[in-house]
């Protein structure tokens, strides 16, 4: 049987680029032309708006990629499915899994860590404690680990979808879940809410070196000059003889509005369900 484990895979240093690149090992996938009906041609907007504007610096370029849908709500409750295969996402940093229905449908989904081909796994109110099984929060034990997690009942999942990431229901409170999230953050959701049993996979992801500024490129990411290398009519931080600090308090954007540090989050509905804030990173 093949599973999902994943390992780095290294490069030997026939150039100075190479010398400390690392990338994902993809023998862990299978190896087969993606879904034909399951593909999706998107055209690229490279941080444009609708009215071609660079709303997004430093975007634009790559690869072309053809987008894979994947089901992230799982309608289909009581059917069980099959794993067919492990595939590769350009539009997201964990793998992806080719389910085929009871009734010959063929579907995408989140991988998560450990699943192996030929296992069976199914969406239901109350199901088992099995890797990709999905069910209701309130029905799901506490300390299990979970991801794909709906934030509105039959919304789909929204949180704890990247690569490695997991939650932990911590208890059951009235209608409510409490659950640990990867940042640290405690928070209620919704009982009725679904939520897939396991870890996303590919872990590793996070621990990969880019090695070349090409490398970049072809993942969309344009080049970013440094605010303090441009002149004073530039960028606030610019001017000075040499290198010279940016000469303020606080890190400015180009207009001159506060960078590191500020809160960014406006007020949301869901304050009220947070139980206990994420720890900030240390300096």
């Amino acid at each position: 049987m093949k599973y999902c484990q994943d390992n780095m895979k290294t490069y030997k240093p026939t150039t100075p680029s190479r010398r400390n690149m690392t990338g994902t090992d993809f023998s862990v996938l299978t190896k087969k032309k993606p879904e034909k009906k399951l593909l999706k041609g998107l055209r690229k907007k490279s941080g444009h708006s609708s009215k071609g504007r660079i709303t997004i610096r430093h975007k634009g370029g790559g690869a072309k990629r053809r987008y894979r849908m994947v089901d992230f709500g799982q309608k289909k409750i009581d059917v069980s499915s099959k794993v067919i295969a492990f595939e590769y996402d350009p539009f997201r940093s964990s793998f992806i899994v080719l389910l085929e229905d009871d009734d010959k449908e063929k579907r995408y989904i989140l991988c998560p860590q450990g699943l192996k081909i030929g296992d069976s796994i199914i969406c239901s109110e109350k199901t088992s404690v099995s890797i990709g099984n999905r069910m209701k929060l309130k029905n799901i034990p506490s300390g299990t680990i979970v991801y794909n997690i709906e934030l509105e009942p039959g919304r789909g999942g929204k949180i704890t979808r990247s690569a490695g990431t997991s939650a932990q229901i911590l208890g059951q409170e009235e209608k409510y879940t409490q659950l640990k999230m990867p940042s640290g953050e405690v928070r209620k959701i919704l009982g009725e809410c679904f939520a897939s049993i396991g870890e996303v996979s590919n872990p590793e992801h996070r621990f990969i070196k880019i090695g070349k500024a090409g490398r970049s490129r072809w993942k969309r990411r344009r080049p970013t000059v440094r605010g303090s290398a441009m002149n004073p009519v530039d960028h606030p931080h610019g001017g000075g003889e040499g290198r010279s600090p940016i000469g303020m308090p606080h890190p400015k954007t180009p207009w001159g509005r506060p960078a590191l540090g500020v809160k960014t989050r406006r007020k949301k509905w869901t304050d009220k369900l947070i139980i206990k804030r994420r720890k900030k990173k240390k300096k």
